[in-house]
């Protein structure tokens, strides 16, 4: 058995037939119903990545999503039945790293476990990026601006991670999605723009002064800073 999925849901059929095919796929499940018990699990266990429903019963899945990354950058994926786009974006702008609207296919779900885990632990040769006041440490997932550490999650570290390592290029949204989300990813480039819109926030609030990433109109994106 490796990494530890806690499954939040409170259809109990939903969530046995997820823990059927991650068990098979080598995973250890753990599965809470109810949305006031996931806060004091996650602190007292190792869990590697949370399948987060957003209807429960006590907290919600975007209260518990808030509430987590107020102290883990721990990976979520939101299990939803909410197509709208603006609920999607309401997820990702709270810290969740993928999203899989309902009625979903299992395999589906595995297949983005395995993705979303990918980013958490990359396999980087080059462990190291400094590019002016910004340091990424590849190995330990660690980014510090100035010396003072920056929690970010780990689809925000690795869009950062992928821009640093190419300073002057410009980025697509598809290719963001394709090189951080991965080429299985069936979602929207919106998807991009939030997790942009999370980064620059963080990083503007360490230094002010310096506009670290650029949109370039009609085509993405490019890191504004060299070594």
């Amino acid at each position: 058995m490796h990494n530890h999925i806690l499954i939040v849901e409170d259809e109990e059929k939903i969530a046995s037939i997820l823990k059927d095919y991650l068990e098979q796929n080598d995973y250890k499940t753990h599965w809470i119903s109810n949305g006031s018990m996931v806060i004091s699990y996650v602190k007292e266990n190792q869990v590697d990545l949370i399948l987060l429903d957003l209807m429960l019963p006590g907290l919600n899945g975007t209260e518990i999503c808030k509430e987590i990354r107020k102290f883990s950058d721990l990976p979520i994926i939101m299990l939803t039945a909410k197509v709208d786009e603006i609920d999607r974006l309401i997820g990702l702008e709270l810290g969740a790293d993928d999203y899989i609207c309902k009625p979903f296919s299992p395999r589906e779900v595995v297949a983005r476990v395995k993705s979303v885990l990918r980013r958490a632990h990359p396999t980087i040769q080059e462990q190291d990026i400094r590019l002016g006041p910004i340091h990424l440490n590849l190995d330990t997932r660690i980014t510090q601006i100035k010396g003072k550490n920056l929690d970010l999650t780990p689809s925000e570290f690795g869009i950062l991670a992928t821009m640093a390592q190419h300073p002057n290029k410009v980025f697509s949204r598809n290719e963001l999605l394709n090189k951080v989300l991965g080429n299985d990813f069936e979602g929207y480039d919106r998807t991009i723009d939030t997790h942009i819109k999370n980064l620059r926030k963080k990083i503007t609030n360490a230094i002010p002064e310096q506009e670290i990433i650029t949109s370039i109109y009609g085509v993405g994106y490019k890191l504004n800073i060299t070594d």
